[in-house]
């Protein structure tokens, strides 16, 4: 007993009271475009980025395009830039509800805020069952969703919780860039689920298909029959950047 005491005194509280007002320490997340001119004829932070998330549009001008979509925010373009153009902070509200709205550049610094869903809100704002589908995942995201319900985070309390069948979700988690082995387990998942329902993509691998986007492997013809309601960035995702959209898609004060 006295040992734990000592943990917990060493430890603190590691409850996070409002998931939306957290600071993490070390995280890196959006992306930071400046003013300043691109080099002549530089392209050095489009030619690092693993994921093709870096575009100079146009290319006369030059001007950073960073798809947060595709983005796997290695850090890899930060010190290859030689005007020192691109930065990272530590802000982990990156969700949208729009996918061109993860895009962000020096004349539009911002990520499209998620919007309300007023027939969500009414519907599953008190109550939302979720069922993760791992498409060919790498398992980052998905240490990240199973966080979701430990004791820092605790995404239960605001009556959101992952459940083991599709038959009684609400929505689905997907991750992965969905392999083609997976093709059919997804839509079957889907289809077991009970309408209304949504999908949330969670991480660059289920947004764009992120560094396998190109992969012959790759089958996400799943994704042009149904469309996300959020969009979760990340390589992993982080569990806040996922709470924060989530409560701000179903209008759920902390």
């Amino acid at each position: 007993m006295f040992k734990s005491l000592s943990v917990r005194k060493a430890q603190g509280s590691q409850f996070i009271v409002d998931p939306r007002q957290a600071k993490p320490i070390g995280f890196r997340g959006k992306p930071l475009i400046g003013d300043t001119a691109c080099a002549t004829s530089c392209r050095r932070c489009v030619d690092v980025c693993p994921s093709q998330a870096i575009a100079l549009q146009p290319v006369q001008i030059g001007e950073v395009h960073i798809d947060l979509g595709r983005c796997v925010l290695c850090g890899d373009c930060e010190p290859v830039c030689p005007s020192h153009k691109i930065s990272f902070n530590a802000d982990f509200k990156l969700s949208s509800t729009s996918r061109q709205g993860l895009s962000v550049s020096a004349a539009r610094p911002d990520i499209d805020p998620v919007r309300v869903s007023a027939a969500l809100h009414q519907r599953f704002g008190r109550s939302l069952k979720l069922r993760s589908v791992s498409a060919g995942g790498c398992n980052g995201c998905e240490m990240e969703i199973n966080a979701l319900s430990n004791v820092n985070f605790d995404l239960g309390r605001y009556g959101i919780d992952i459940v083991a069948s599709p038959r009684h979700a609400d929505g689905l988690v997907l991750s992965g860039a969905i392999s083609r082995n997976m093709v059919q387990a997804l839509q079957l998942c889907w289809d077991a689920m009970p309408a209304p329902k949504l999908v949330i993509a969670v991480g660059a691998c289920a947004i764009s298909g992120g560094v396998f986007a190109d992969c012959d492997a790759v089958d996400r013809r799943f994704l042009e029959a149904v469309q996300p309601s959020l969009y979760v960035p990340g390589c992993p995702a982080h569990p806040l950047t996922f709470i924060s959209g989530i409560l701000d898609l179903l209008g759920i004060d902390s």
